[in-house]
């Protein structure tokens, strides 16, 4: 595939190097020579100097015969300009990174697509439902609900306590029943696993479930669940804003900021449950008068990975449960994994989850990519007469990178088994390392 990111920052260069390896075509494109320097040793990517709302420039970067045109500049005006004289020009796809919650309401898709801005992400409003939810479910990393919320992806690392570790997969059926255990993540690569595979302690587990099973789980884990009460965020950054609105108002919040300014834009705009201080987080003393030995959760979410990291050890030593950390820096997610930060936040992969959506041939939807695990989970509808519905999910021969956790039927949840038999128009939680998505355009196509 043709494609044309407009862009250079964090996300647009992720992304542009994410994509060169999967050998699509790439051309980055910028007004600064030193943002496209830093990517030019990956031969894989064309960089080029240009204005994004110029037609001169977009046609030049290959624009007007490009499968899919992305707008990711930090100005919003910009991505959506650039994205409308693109389809213009004859991009078949067009995706604008956003800051405006509004332009996402169902009511609005029509009129943005007749534009000609097929698609839209908001990473930081993405990255604060991600939060609220890990909040809800503590005991969990992450935490990701599919098929309208009946289907629930989670990832967990277990206990040495916990009563299925040092067991074989197939000789847990009793408890497998309750979850489908999709990948293990265990230090640095990522399985999916075999019935013959056993779970270690330290492993980090991700697994779909349905709703309704989930209370049963921590205790498998080794973990007990808590209440989420009492919340420190470290910055008052937009995702900051964004979490605040997804939580409940008896939960108290307080936010500590070092700019005055920003503090000042805060504070005209929180509910009353939210207190914001004028104070450096990182600050022990300022802490301990803020109870910090009495939080439930820490989150850190600066614009700086190594603060954050540094933050969320620092709660962890005064005995916070619950630490979240936005962590930008590709090369520091493992690092925050060692020091067991419980939810990473990046909203690079925000990103790559929504260009997945836009590149599968099949049909997909909410695709996310996950922070740990260097893999991704998405809902797929299975096509009349696919190869995936001709036989038992056993006898498939699906590949080692992709596995099936659940699917929707006629409405009803169900978790798959090697004895199921997809049907067509079932919607499936497929779970797949990066490197699969052809693969599963010819199971479900």
């Amino acid at each position: 595939m043709k494609i044309v990111i407009a862009g250079a920052g964090a996300v647009g260069t992720h992304l542009a190097r994410l994509l060169g390896q999967e050998n699509h075509e790439i051309t980055l494109m910028d007004t600064d020579r030193e943002r496209l320097s830093l990517v030019r040793d990956n031969s894989e990517v064309i960089t080029m100097m240009g204005n994004c709302t110029s037609l001169k420039d977009l046609a030049e970067a290959g624009t007007s015969h490009s499968d899919l045109f992305i707008g990711v500049t930090p100005e919003e005006s910009k991505n959506m300009t650039s994205c409308i004289l693109a389809s213009n020009l004859g991009a078949k796809k067009t995706l604008a990174r956003i800051d405006n919650h509004e332009y996402l309401l169902p009511k609005n898709s029509e009129f943005f697509e007749q534009i000609g801005i097929h698609s839209m992400i908001y990473p930081e409003l993405i990255a604060a439902k991600e939060i609220s939810m890990a909040l809800k479910t503590p005991w969990t990393r992450f935490l990701w609900e599919l098929c309208n919320g009946k289907i629930i992806l989670a990832g967990a690392k277990v206990r040495e306590n916990a009563p299925i570790v040092n067991h074989r997969l197939n000789e847990l059926i009793q408890e497998t029943k309750q979850f489908h255990l999709v990948a293990i993540k265990r230090d640095a690569y990522t399985l999916i696993p075999k019935g013959s595979d056993s779970i270690l302690p330290g492993d980090i587990l991700y697994f779909t479930t349905l709703r309704k099973n989930m209370d049963a789980l921590p205790e498998l884990l080794g973990k007990k669940s808590f209440e989420t009460k009492r919340i420190i965020c470290m910055g008052g950054s937009r995702i900051t804003a964004r979490t605040i609105q997804q939580l409940p108002q008896n939960i108290q919040v307080k936010i500590i900021e070092q700019d005055r300014e920003r503090a000042e834009q805060l504070v005209e705009t929180v509910p009353p449950n939210v207190t914001v201080f004028v104070e450096d987080g990182r600050n022990i003393e300022f802490l301990h008068r803020e109870g910090i030995a009495e939080t439930d959760a820490f989150l850190a979410l600066t614009g700086n990975s190594e603060a954050n990291i540094l933050g969320c050890i620092m709660a962890k030593q005064q005995g916070v449960k619950k630490t979240v950390a936005e962590v930008e820096n590709i090369d520091y997610l493992s690092m925050a994994e060692q020091f067991n930060i419980g939810t990473i936040i990046n909203k690079k992969l925000i990103a790559a989850s929504k260009i997945y959506e836009l590149l599968l041939k099949a049909d997909a939807s909410n695709i996310k990519s996950l922070t740990f695990a260097d893999a991704n989970v998405g809902e797929v509808i299975a096509k009349p007469n696919s190869r995936v519905t001709k036989k038992l999910v056993k006898n498939l021969d699906l590949p080692s990178d992709i596995t099936f956790g659940a699917l929707i039927r006629n409405g009803e949840p169900l978790l798959v088994e090697g004895d199921t038999l997809i049907e067509p128009y079932d919607q499936v939680v497929v779970f797949f390392l990066n490197r699969s998505l052809k693969q599963i355009e010819s199971l479900f196509n």
